[in-house]
């Protein structure tokens, strides 16, 4: 399923962190929050070097939940590759 267009048009267009902050809080409920804020933190923890296992111990999750974000990235084409070792 993709992702609505005007909504990625209205999401890119806020620049103000603040701002973003709320669409997302307004949008999406403490969970789905909570659930795109883990996928982001293991995404970095796995970039990072960290194996699979750790991150499992650390978020106190199962090692499935990890393995879509180590798919994502070993496609060294995937937007998450390319933004996570940009170096910004």
């Amino acid at each position: 399923m993709a992702i609505d267009q005007d909504l990625l048009k209205v999401i890119s267009s806020i620049d103000n962190l603040k701002e973003l902050n709320r669409l997302f809080e307004d949008i999406l409920t403490p969970a789905e929050l909570e659930d795109i804020s883990l996928r982001w933190k293991l995404l970095k923890d796995l970039n990072n070097g960290l194996t699979q296992r750790k991150i499992a111990t650390k978020y106190g999750i199962s090692l499935c939940k990890i393995t879509r974000g180590s798919k994502i990235l070993k496609d060294k084409e995937s937007v998450i590759f390319k933004i996570l070792n940009s170096g910004s």
